[in-house]
């Protein structure tokens, strides 16, 4: 079956979703991979959203947090403080798996959604964290999604608005945050991993048809390649749940 590389990289965070995972997702294309991982292998995750709706029936899919099919058949509905403390909570988190994205990533998974350029005159001004800094500094997993691009992918950050490893593997222990960082960044040619030593982004798998040389160029740091591996295809079921369950409207694939 024929795919397009949105629907790749849709599938490719869905699969790193697990049955037992709690999910909290923005907005846009980290609702879309949360309900297919839920549509396909993982019936049992639970989603939920900074706008209090708690393992919701998401019948329809989302455009926003804000969304108010985000509350259709929730489990439970709570203020955005106690969202917000129960994704912090130490018994919970490691269980939690958060879904975000940036403007602008380092190797050590720092995100960037404040500003290009400097901060009191920047060249562009973005919307900043809303909860993408909560969310990366005390959940136990979360996935990046970035289109591969080298302004995107930089050697440094013009701001740090997303804690990820910091400046190395004991970076979040000395900023008193949670040990666990990012787990994954799903780009539209590949998944990067991060070393368990190092911390450093290395690339962990390429779609078909991707050459890694490519990978590299849109990338301005040096990246480990040397344990990549070519991402399995999308299966049919995997598509048909993505096409027919989680957005036949095709509100956020197109």
């Amino acid at each position: 079956m024929k795919y397009t590389s949105r629907e790749m990289m849709v599938i490719a965070a869905a699969r790193k979703i697990k049955n037992s995972d709690i999910v909290f997702c923005g907005t846009g294309i980290s609702i879309l991979a949360a309900v297919a991982a839920k549509h396909s292998h993982a019936p049992e995750s639970i989603i939920f959203f900074e706008t209090g709706a708690v393992d919701s029936e998401l019948n329809e899919l989302p455009l926003a947090v804000s969304d108010p099919r985000v509350m259709y058949n929730a489990s439970s509905y709570c203020s955005l403080g106690e969202t917000f403390a129960y994704m912090q909570n130490r018994n919970l988190n490691q269980d939690i798996i958060g879904i975000i994205g940036a403007a602008q990533i380092d190797q050590y998974g720092n995100l960037n959604s404040t500003c290009i350029g400097d901060y009191k005159n920047p060249k562009v001004r973005f919307p900043g964290s809303g909860g993408a800094c909560d969310v990366a500094s005390f959940v136990g997993r979360t996935i990046v999604f970035m289109k591969l691009e080298k302004r995107k992918f930089v050697k440094k950050l013009d701001y740090i608005t997303s804690p990820g490893w910091l400046f190395g593997p004991k970076g979040r222990k000395r900023a008193g945050l949670s040990c666990d960082g990012p787990s994954w960044v799903v780009t539209d040619k590949g998944v990067m991993g991060f070393d368990n030593d190092s911390k450093k982004m290395y690339l962990s798998g390429f779609y078909h048809g991707v050459d890694i040389e490519d990978i590299k160029n849109n990338i301005d740091f040096d990246i480990d390649v040397s344990k990549a591996y070519q991402i399995d295809y999308p299966l049919k079921i995997e598509l048909e749940a993505l096409r027919e369950k989680s957005d036949p409207e095709r509100l956020i694939l197109d």
